[in-house]
């Protein structure tokens, strides 16, 4: 059989299997197209499609952090589908409003029972475009409200690397689900996997607890229609096009750090003396030196690590070559 990840023996077998289960409800028509893949940059979801299949196989070890998600994911939705109404009992919820819940309901039920709270708990809906179909399944819809579960790090949160993402994701599954997605905004569920409780007594923004709830707008659903198609017509446009004549990534999408401004106090030095996130608070720091010499270095890139087109992507050379991208192993 052929594998489908590389490096398994890295792996003890009681963790690979987990590792290497993939739940994902894959659709193999070949013109679907998701809606977390619309929001990808082009380069990520064409060039994947030129790599020969079985020469950039994942590392096995490299999926822990999905599925820690899915795990996440699987066991929110068992305890929505199993257990709401005798977690929402101990959470001192009152009978009659535990009772109005219903997971999933029919649009009949919903039509006939005005005080009804509907749930939906990921419910995967397409809806055609042109000679697309554009698939999406939301985590969770409240009473009318589009809920997202992320498990994600201190850092993409507080640098809020995906928070334009998370909103065209919301907006995406509104305009899939116009019946039930009533809501302007959605609620992003950030689970932290690398919290510190000690960080969060000693940091002024670091969060104050494991997870963190934010609220996002969402764009309307006429813009949305108008950008899901305007990113279609791009795949089209760049489907067969050679790999250097397809946009770049920009550095929103390549997840670029802020530059920093360091102060040398002679530049034979080993390493620079004190660094600024600030260029006009180095300046005037250089100032009242009046030595040495101020240098910038640009903001390091991030997001290409994880690029499942990685091996076909040339920007990510010059960003290596540049020093901007840093890889150490992968």
């Amino acid at each position: 059989m052929t594998a489908r990840y590389a490096n398994c023996s890295d792996v003890p077998l009681a963790m690979g299997v987990w590792l290497a289960t993939d739940t994902y409800d894959h659709d193999t028509r070949p013109n679907v197209i998701s809606a977390t893949s619309l929001m990808k940059p082009l380069r990520q979801i064409i060039l994947p499609t030129r790599i020969e299949p079985g020469t950039a196989l994942p590392k096995l070890a490299d999926q822990i952090r999905t599925q820690i998600g899915r795990a996440v994911h699987d066991a929110i939705e068992s305890a929505w589908r199993n257990n709401h109404a005798q977690a929402m009992a101990d959470m001192g919820y009152p009978k009659h409003v535990i009772d109005r819940v219903r997971i999933n309901p029919t649009p009949a039920l919903v039509r006939d029972w005005p005080d009804c709270i509907p749930v939906y708990i990921e419910q995967r809906v397409e809806k055609k475009v042109g000679k697309w179909i554009v698939t999406g399944k939301y985590d969770i819809v409240c009473d009318g409200r589009v809920q997202d579960y992320k498990t994600a790090t201190i850092w993409s949160y507080m640098n809020q690397v995906n928070k334009e993402k998370q909103s065209q994701q919301g907006s995406l599954y509104k305009w899939l689900n116009p019946d039930i997605v009533f809501d302007d905004e959605i609620d992003i569920h950030h689970i932290f996997l690398d919290w510190q409780a000690s960080k969060a007594v000693s940091m002024v923004n670091y969060p104050r607890r494991a997870f963190v709830d934010q609220t996002i707008p969402l764009m309307s659903v006429a813009e949305t229609d108008m950008f899901v198609r305007r990113k279609l017509a791009l795949i089209e446009k760049y489907w067969d096009a050679d790999e250097a004549d397809i946009p770049q990534c920009t550095d929103d999408e390549l997840w670029r750090s802020d530059p920093v401004y360091q102060w040398w106090s002679k530049p034979t030095n080993q390493k620079c003396q004190k660094a600024f996130d600030d260029k006009q608070e180095a300046m005037v720091f250089f100032a009242t030196k009046n030595t040495g010499e101020i240098r910038e270095v640009p903001g390091q890139v991030t997001a290409c690590k994880y690029c499942n087109a990685f091996q076909a992507c040339t920007q990510k050379d010059a960003l290596i070559e540049s020093g901007h991208l840093v890889i150490t192993s992968r």
